[in-house]
């Protein structure tokens, strides 16, 4: 089965990235059931969630349904069997030199990649993405030809990137398509209606591709969700506390400016915010993120799941529709994206930053997206 229009990840309910309140183990496995009786066909799983529990605890949780009844996501790509841990940054990608060189990529990514399917108890991931590449992923024949031997030993029908963690990676990935798009199906990106930048720049080079986009933080942190207010008080450890400081209290001012579309509609605002994603060609599949929040007259994450499952199937939302809601959320500039940058020139590479290349400078000006560009 190939990733269908609306997805559940491993992520939701606190479990393995802190938003809200953290489900227990039981709650946890029945909005995953919840999911699958309500239609949603799609789950996520990453292997370094929980250093494989995530994938344990799905393989658990869908035990008893037929597998060709849903498609399973696999993401593979941080080392956390050799790897060690560095704090909030996590485990290191499997490229890291010091970890194995590019003679073992593919006996790494083969290893993963049955680790996880066995956790998941089942045989072959309808799509594998590469997690968090960094700069030697996103352009090393050795690793798209050791993802495309996992095809070719039948664990996986199809593949993808998933880029990360932060948001940016615009000209890298645009340039993943143009070198391995022949290869690849997927990738998950972060877009909303108040995120349009930057993923929106990644959208014209994957359709001219061929690849598929998933969008993930549809929910923009939870605002989509409609129960984060002014004033909301996260708990420690969030998640969004990274986020700088008023960033709910703007990104509230901009959905009361939305809301009258969804009202149009009779659309919940987490529903406008899946329609919106899904109307930008190549967007096929949306994964909100569904949270427990943790104050008095919260929305409970069963109704959250209820909205998604009963997405409008015909998308009622027309182009200028489309348009006044990217305005409405533009947010281009607002940050210091990740990946490629003239901030790193003349210094060594990160996990997720890295300097910029004259190619990159090309692909840019191809696209004609310079204005995503960090100085």
């Amino acid at each position: 089965m190939d990733i269908t229009r609306t997805a559940y990840g491993t992520w939701s309910g606190g479990k393995f990235m802190h938003f809200g309140e953290m489900l227990d183990d039981e709650r946890y496995a029945e909005m995953i059931r919840k999911s699958f009786d309500q239609g949603v066909r799609t789950f996520i799983t990453a292997d370094v969630y929980g250093a494989g529990r995530a994938d344990t605890m799905l393989g658990d949780a869908l035990k008893g349904i037929p597998r060709d009844e849903y498609c399973l996501v696999g993401i593979v790509g941080h080392d956390f069997y050799t790897g060690l841990r560095a704090g909030s940054k996590g485990y290191p990608r499997f490229t890291e030199p010091s970890l194995r060189g590019p003679e073992e990529y593919e006996g790494y990514l083969t290893m993963a990649t049955e680790e996880s399917l066995k956790r998941c108890q089942t045989s072959k991931f309808d799509t594998l993405l590469l997690h968090n590449p960094d700069s030697i992923a996103y352009t090393s024949e050795v690793v798209w030809d050791a993802m495309t031997a996992l095809k070719e030993k039948g664990l996986a029908d199809r593949l993808g990137i998933a880029p990360g963690p932060a948001n940016g990676f615009t000209l890298d990935m645009i340039d993943c398509f143009e070198r391995f798009g022949d290869r690849m199906d997927w990738a998950m990106i972060i877009l909303n209606p108040l995120e349009p930048w930057p993923g929106q720049h990644v959208l014209p080079a994957a359709e001219k591709n061929g690849v598929k986009i998933l969008a993930r933080v549809v929910d923009y942190g939870g605002i989509f969700h409609d129960d984060v207010h002014p004033g909301h008080v996260f708990r420690d450890g969030d998640h969004r506390t990274f986020r700088p400081a008023g960033w709910v209290e703007h990104a509230c001012e901009k959905l009361e400016k939305i809301r009258p579309i969804a009202e149009k509609y009779g659309l919940t605002m987490q529903q406008l915010a899946c329609l919106w994603n899904l109307a930008q060609s190549p967007v096929e599949s949306v994964v909100p993120t569904l949270i427990q929040e943790a104050h008095e007259g919260a929305k409970s994450i069963d109704e959250k799941l209820h909205e998604l499952a009963t997405l409008p199937e015909v998308n009622p939302l027309t182009p200028e529709d489309v348009e006044t809601i990217r305005q409405i959320g533009d947010n281009t500039g607002c940050m210091a994206l990740k990946g490629a940058s003239r901030r790193h020139a003349g210094q060594e590479p990160r996990p997720d930053e890295w300097p910029m290349r004259d190619d990159l400078l090309i692909v840019a000006n191809r696209w004609g997206i310079t204005e995503a560009l960090v100085p």
